[in-house]
């Protein structure tokens, strides 16, 4: 007998060389200490947190995480998906039929009683990277932790035991997965901040047609709706 996993969802999960997370933990440190540097996101976003700064390709070590990371990684999760479908069944997603961009990069600072409730992302690909969290999230409780929603409630009883996925946050690693997948992050109790930075990407296919002039501009903002205009990013 074998058990088969039925209509799988999934996530890329990586971790970042030392010196990359050394140099987005300096960045944040100063723009915390700066905050003029990097405008206010949170009346663009769904989490009920202390902090959540906008960032952007001016800031080198986002710039090298965009390109030698989350983009990478983007590319990685659509081939493992992909390359499963036979090939005529692919639509627009054959290698060098599209192409990845950024959207935009924030930066969450969360404190004792924020939270971040059941949400999802636009564009295409969202993800989340872990840069500080305090010492008492240790994952014998739900504090603090990253939680992907199933599409059903969780119910132990009737074995839904797949529908809640806890992830312990740790400096350094990452998560990426469809901008469709509905996450939230628990409240924590105690001193200390936890630091994540997250992030929207777009694949676009090549339509052979020029794309139109984007609505938003560069670093366009995140909603909790699906059906709001692509946002134009930036390279």
């Amino acid at each position: 007998m074998e058990v088969l996993s039925l209509f799988p969802r999934y996530l890329l999960k990586g971790e970042l060389e030392p010196a990359l997370l050394e140099g987005l933990q300096r960045m944040a440190s100063d723009v915390l200490a700066h905050p003029e540097k990097a405008p206010d996101a949170s009346a663009k976003l769904a989490g009920q947190l202390a902090l959540q700064l906008e960032l952007g390709p001016q800031f080198p070590a986002v710039e090298q995480l965009c390109r030698h990371v989350i983009l990478p990684g983007c590319e990685r999760w659509i081939r493992h998906v992909i390359d499963q479908q036979p090939p005529g069944g692919r639509g627009p997603w054959e290698e060098g039929r599209y192409s990845l961009q950024m959207i935009d990069v924030w930066l969450n600072v969360q404190r004792a009683g924020d939270y971040n409730p059941t949400h999802t992302h636009g564009g295409t690909f969202s993800g989340v990277l872990f840069l500080q969290v305090p010492p008492q999230i240790t994952g014998q409780s739900f504090d603090g932790q990253l939680c992907f929603h199933g599409p059903e409630e969780w119910h132990i009883q009737s074995f839904r035991t797949g529908m809640a996925q806890y992830m312990l946050p740790v400096p350094g690693e990452f998560y990426i997965f469809p901008a469709w997948q509905p996450h939230s992050v628990a409240p924590f109790r105690g001193d200390g901040e936890r630091w994540s930075m997250a992030f929207n990407a777009v694949a676009v296919p090549h339509t052979g047609r020029p794309m139109p002039a984007p609505a938003q501009p560069a670093m366009g903002n995140v909603s909790l709706s699906t059906s709001r205009a692509r946002p134009g990013g930036f390279g």
